[in-house]
This record gives C-alpha cells, structure tokens and sequence, in this order.
C-alpha cells in the first residue's frame, strides 16, 4: 500500500511516499527557515505563504523519487495539528483536494504522534506499550502509548516548550536563531557547575513539565555579570542551562516509565537532535534496564514520512477522516 504523506505544521514543507507503513520511498522537505531567521522566531504569515508556494514542487519531487505516479498512490496522509493553523490548512487542502479528484482515502494525523511514530520506523521494534516524549520547538509531552490508535497524553509544559527555553536562552546571550544548536555548541565546550540553575518545578507529583523559570533563571544571571559577556563565561551559562533542562526530561521520562510499568520509552522532536539529552537518557535507561528509542537519521525533524507511515496504521485500523475535517489537533473518524 503505497501512502503519499503531507507535512506543513510550522516551517517545513514535507512530501514523502511511504510503503506499507515502513518503507520510506522518498522524503523531501523544503524549509522556509533562512526567512524566518532575521526575524528571531517564525513568523506565521510567512511560513503559510511558503507552503503555498513549495508545496506543488515537493509533492511532485516525491513522487518523482518513489517512482510512482498519482494513480498509484493509495491513501493520503497529512498533518492535521498541532501547529501553525494557515500552514495546516495549506496541507490538509491539498490532501482533501487530492483525495477527492483522484477517489481515494485521506486520513488526518496528529503531528505529535506521528513524531512517535518515527521511532518505530526501523528494524525489530520493540512491543507496545510504551511512554513517548516528543520535545521540540513548540511541544514538550508525555504520552502513554497503547497501539497506533490509542494515545494518551498524560503530562505537557505548563508555559514554555523545551526548544522554545533553547530558543530565547539563545536570544539572551545573543547566539541568534535557531537557539538550540548555538546553545549545545557552546555547552560541549562549557563547564555546568560554574552557573547552577534550579531544575523547574511543577506541582507535587506531577510529571508536568516548566521551563519559563529556568529561562528567566539565566536572564537574572546574565544581569548580574560584568558585561560584555567573555566566550567562556556564554559556554558556562549554556553548560548550566543545557544540564538542568537534561536532568528535566530524563526525571520526568523515567518516571513515567516507572508509573506505567513501561520497558521502552519513544522519544520523538527536533529537539532530540541534541547529541547531549540522547547521551543522558540513553545512559539512564540502560541503568534501569529499559530501552530509549530514537527515530532514524533524517526523520527526528518535521518530515512527512512520519505521517505517511502512521496514517498507514492508523488507515488499517479501520479509520479515516472525511473532507470537512479542520485543521485541529483532533479529529479523526
């Protein structure tokens, strides 16, 4: 079964041609981030606009790749939310409008989910159940994961997203956008016990997760510093902050894990990039004797095989969506 996804939740616009819910025929992604860099965040209107214009050129480089033409694609996938609600649309529209000219299913997928998802696109999986984490840019969540269909969040960030902590970390010390891959460069090279911050917290026993007080941590250190700021002394401030935002999400993982009773934990967002918070929760798992499972190279980031391949899933678990779906991060029939 050959499933054509569509990915346009915030930057990037994703085609990808997936068969069989795990072989990846092509994965194409065009970014409008250069666009969106000047302006120290992305801006909505223009990534809606990007999509407009890219996403025509990356459905049919995709197909190109996969070798396969429209008649042969058999179910259309696409990013239904979280995100961005003018990039949404541009995706969702296509897949609806693709759906009903050619007669052939679409399904709506959850962006979250499908992140994943990813985890499992490779050899020998482990069995359901698991917990997730997805961390990225806008999102920092917990899930508990039954099968494909049946996910449950069961805790999130009760302000900032991790990569949005990154982000305006960043903008602090003047490392520009995007912040997380500035602030783990000057980490490696950073000492973390010369600035301590305090690791969030949140109500007792909750694996709700903060990160806007560790941000405004770092903010009243960078007060209190002769200025201007020496490069080692940025290195330690990113070390510090790196090391307590780490610290965060391995507790709260485990923990979860420890709750649920859970062998395996799925981490899926583009914060995972982070070689560092990979290091951590690989070597806190392997103590515990349970497993962390990353995506493959090249799908940690917004992509649409992701999409593609869960909506296979979710597809042969009888469900599918119809063409009044909106874009929210719910919906599917």
């Amino acid at each position: 079964m050959h499933v054509l996804g569509i990915e346009s939740s915030c930057d990037e616009t994703a085609c990808s041609v997936v068969r069989d819910g795990m072989e990846i025929l092509s994965n194409v992604v065009a970014t409008s981030l250069e666009e969106h860099r000047r302006y120290g965040g992305v801006i909505p209107e223009i990534a809606s606009r990007s999509h407009v214009e890219w996403l025509i050129p990356v459905l049919e480089e995709a197909l190109s790749k996969a070798e396969l033409s429209y008649r042969e694609i058999d179910l259309i996938a696409a990013t239904q939310g979280p995100g961005l609600p003018g990039s949404l649309l541009v995706g969702l529209s296509a897949a609806k409008a693709l759906s009903f000219a050619r007669e052939i299913p679409f399904i709506g997928v959850d962006h979250l989910h499908a992140h994943l998802y990813a985890c499992l696109m490779q050899p020998g999986p482990p069995s359901f159940p698991f917990v997730g984490m997805v961390v990225s840019g806008g999102h920092t969540a917990l899930f508990w994961i039954e099968d494909v269909h049946r996910i449950r969040r069961i805790a999130e960030t009760q302000d900032d997203a991790c990569g949005e902590a990154f982000d305006k970390v960043a903008k602090i010390l003047g490392l520009g956008y995007p912040g997380g891959p500035e602030v783990e460069k000057r980490a490696r090279a950073g000492n973390p016990s010369r600035f301590r911050f305090p690791p969030p917290r949140v109500q007792e026993g909750s694996l709700d997760f903060s990160f806007s007080g560790i941000k405004t941590a770092v903010l009243y250190q960078v007060k209190d510093l002769p200025k201007p700021l020496t490069e080692k002394v940025v290195q330690d401030l990113c070390a510090g902050f790196q090391e307590t935002v780490i610290q965060t999400l391995s507790n709260h993982a485990l923990e979860a894990c420890r709750r649920f009773k859970a062998e395996a934990l799925l981490v899926g967002g583009g914060v995972i990039a982070n070689q560092a918070l990979r290091e951590a929760l690989e070597k806190r798992f392997v103590k515990e004797n349970r497993q962390v499972l990353f995506p493959p190279k090249g799908l940690s980031l917004d992509n649409a095989a992701m999409v593609a391949g869960l909506g296979y899933h979710l597809y042969r678990k009888g469900l599918h969506s119809q063409l009044d779906l909106g874009v929210e991060p719910l919906g599917v029939n």
